[in-house]
C-alpha cells in the first residue's frame, strides 16, 4: 500500500489536472488542427453542467493500466517473477555445513592420472532402448567419464544384441561388461501366486496408476530395490554410479565423486528429491515404520525428512472409535504375505506418524555398495518384499531406497550433490555456476564417433557458452535447460525436507 499512496500524493488535484490538459491543449492546436478532437468536452450526465475533454477520458484507463502492472511486477508475491526463462536457475540459497557441503564449488584440473575407486556405473536397459542408452553415455563422457575412464556395467533380463553392443562400445571411454539378470532376480518369487499378482497389476492399469499396469515396471522396480546388488557382475565393485536412459548432465565434473564420498564417509548421494504419487505406495510406510519398531531403530537424524511434521500429523484416534486401525506390526505377523490381500488400513495415519511420499529420486545415485549388501538393508528389504506391496501396490525403488536411508543413517552419511546438474523426463535440478573465480577454461570434447564431423563441432560449440555465474552457485561450465523449473523452486521438491535434516539454511531466503 505504501507505493501506491506515494503516487496518489504525486498526482495533481483533478481540477488542476483538467486546467494543464486544457491549457496543453490550446497549444498542441495551434500546432496540430487535427488534434482539436480530443479537446472536445463531453458532459458526465446529460444535463450536468460538468464537462471533461475527451482526451482525459481516454487517458485515464491507460494510467490505471499502468499503475496495475507497476503494483504486480513490484508486488513481493507476485508470479511475475516467473516472466524469467523457466530453467534459469532460483535464488541461491547455502544450506548449512553442519552434516554436508558441495565436495568441491566450481571447477578443477581433473586428475586423470589420479587413483580410482572400485567403482562402476550401471545401466538396466534393454536393446530397443539404444538411442535413449547413447544419449545418456554422450553426457556422460562429455561432463565426467572422458577424464576418469571408469568401466560400465550394463545389465538386461534378455540378450543384448551386436548392434546394441557394438553402437555402446564405439561412445564409452572406459570398459563395458555386459550381464543378464536371471529369472530369480526378475520375475515373480516362488512364495507368489502369480495369477494373483498379475491381476492386482491389471487393476492398477485400469485404474490408471503411472507405469501400474506394466507388470515389467514392477519386476525392475523390485530388482533394484532387493537384487542389483546380488548381481554376479557387480560383486567385486564397492560403488555403483546408476546412469538410466535418456538423462542429460548440465555441468562439467571435474573431480572423482566417488573419491571424494570415501574421503568424507559418505553412503549414499543424490541431486534429486521428490514427493511419490501417494496413489502408488499407500501401505509402504506403515510397513517400513514397522521394520523400524520391530528392530527397535532409534532415528539418527534422517526418518524425520520422510515424516510429516507434528502440525500436520492426522490427531490420535481413541481404540474405541469405528476409524481406529489396529497398528503395525502385528498385522504383519499375522497376514500372510504374498497373498495379495495387503491389510485393510488407513494410509494417512500410520500408528503416529505420516509418510510425506518425499524420496530421493533413485535414477540418479552414488551409493557404497557395502550398505545395500549388509544384513540390516536386506531384512528391511525382506519384509517389505513378504508384504506384497511390489506386486498389489506400485512400489519404487525410490522410496525403498529411502526409507531403509531414513530407518539405518543420518544426514551425515548423505551427500546432496547440488553441483550436478541433471535432468531425467520433465524433472531437473541444474545450479548456478560458481563464481568466475572458480571456473576454468572449458576443454573442448569432439566425440570420437562416427556421427558427421560438422554436427560433432555444432555440439561442441552448444557447450562453449556457459550460463554467467551467480553469487553462491556452485557448479562447474554448467548450461541448463530454460524449458523447465529447476526443481528446487518447484512444487514437489523436497529440498525443504533436506535442508530440515541437513542443518537449515545458512544464508537467508530472498526478500
Amino acid at each position: 500500500m505504501g507505493l501506491v499512496q506515494n503516487i496518489v500524493r504525486r498526482l495533481p488535484s483533478p481540477q488542476a489536472s483538467l486546467d494543464k490538459f486544457d491549457d496543453l491543449s490550446r497549444r498542441v492546436e495551434k500546432v496540430s488542427p487535427r488534434l482539436a478532437f480530443f479537446r472536445r468536452r463531453i458532459r458526465l450526465k446529460g444535463n450536468s453542467s460538468i464537462s471533461i475533454p475527451l482526451g482525459i477520458v481516454l487517458l485515464f484507463p491507460c494510467i490505471v493500466i499502468i499503475l496495475i502492472l507497476i503494483l504486480f511486477v513490484r508486488h513481493p508475491d507476485s508470479q511475475g517473477i516467473m516472466m524469467m526463462p523457466a530453467g534459469t536457475p532460483p535464488s541461491i540459497r547455502k544450506i548449512s555445513e553442519k552434516y554436508d557441503k558441495p565436495f568441491v564449488t566450481g571447477c578443477l584440473e581433473p586428475q586423470v592420472n589420479g587413483p580410482r575407486a572400485n567403482a562402476t556405473i550401471v545401466v538396466l536397459a534393454r536393446n530397443k532402448e539404444l538411442d535413449g542408452v547413447i544419449q545418456s553415455i554422450k553426457s556422460m563422457e562429455r561432463h565426467f567419464n572422458r577424464w576418469f575412464n571408469y568401466p560400465y556395467v550394463f545389465l538386461n533380463d534378455g540378450d543384448f544384441n551386436s548392434t546394441f553392443k557394438e553402437t555402446v562400445l564405439n561412445h564409452t571411454s572406459g570398459t563395458v561388461e555386459w550381464g543378464k539378470i536371471s529369472p530369480e532376480m526378475w520375475g515373480f518369487p516362488d512364495w507368489v501366486d502369480p495369477a494373483v499378482a498379475k491381476e492386482g497389476i491389471q487393476k492398477q492399469g485400469d485404474a490408471a496408476i503411472m507405469y501400474g499396469g506394466m507388470e515389467s515396471y514392477h519386476h525392475m522396480c523390485r530388482f533394484y530395490s532387493g537384487f542389483f546388488y546380488k548381481h554376479e557382475l557387480l560383486q567385486k565393485y564397492e560403488w555403483y554410479w546408476r546412469l538410466e536412459p535418456e538423462i542429460k548432465y548440465f555441468c562439467d565434473i571435474t573431480y572423482d565423486p566417488f573419491q571424494h564420498m570415501i574421503r568424507n564417509k559418505k553412503t549414499y548421494g543424490f541431486t534429486i528429491a521428490v514427493k511419490e504419487l501417494r496413489e502408488t505406495v499407500p501401505n509402504i510406510f506403515r510397513y517400513a515404520s514397522a521394520y523400524k519398531r520391530m528392530n527397535n531403530l532409534t532415528s539418527k537424524g534422517l526418518w524425520e525428512m520422510f515424516v510429516e511434521k507434528p502440525e500436520e500429523k492426522p490427531k490420535d484416534l481413541p481404540k474405541s472409535d469405528p476409524k481406529y486401525k489396529k497398528p503395525l506390526p502385528e498385522e504383519i505377523l499375522n497376514s500372510e504375505p504374498g497373498t495379495g490381500a495387503l491389510p485393510e488400513i488407513d494410509p494417512e495415519a500410520m500408528e503416529g506418524e505420516s509418510y510425506n511420499m518425499c524420496h530421493f529420486w533413485s535414477n540418479f545415485e552414488i551409493a557404497r555398495l557395502d550398505w545395500f549388501r549388509s544384513k540390516e538393508y536386506n531384512d528391511f528389504f525382506e519384509m517389505m518384499d513378504r508384504s506384497g506391496g511390489f506386486w498389489m501396490e506400485r512400489w519404487g525403488d525410490a522410496p525403498i531406497h529411502s526409507l531403509a536411508a531414513g530407518a539405518l543413517l543420518s544426514p551425515s552419511d548423505i551427500h546432496y550433490f547440488r553441483d550436478f546438474g541433471y535432468r531425467h523426463t520433465t524433472i531437473q535440478h541444474c545450479p548456478a555456476n560458481a563464481p568466475a573465480g572458480r571456473q576454468l577454461a572449458r576443454i573442448p570434447f569432439l566425440e570420437k564417433t562416427t556421427e558427421d564431423e560438422k554436427k560433432r563441432i555444432e555440439e561442441d560449440e552448444y557447450w562453449a557458452t556457459p550460463d554467467p555465474p551467480k553469487e553462491n552457485g556452485v557448479g562447474c561450465r554448467c548450461k541448463c535447460d530454460t524449458d523447465i523449473v529447476d526443481v528446487e523452486g518447484k512444487q514437489g521438491s523436497c529440498l525443504a525436507e533436506w535442508v530440515d535434516v541437513a542443518g537449515g539454511w545458512a544464508s537467508p531466503g530472498p526478500p
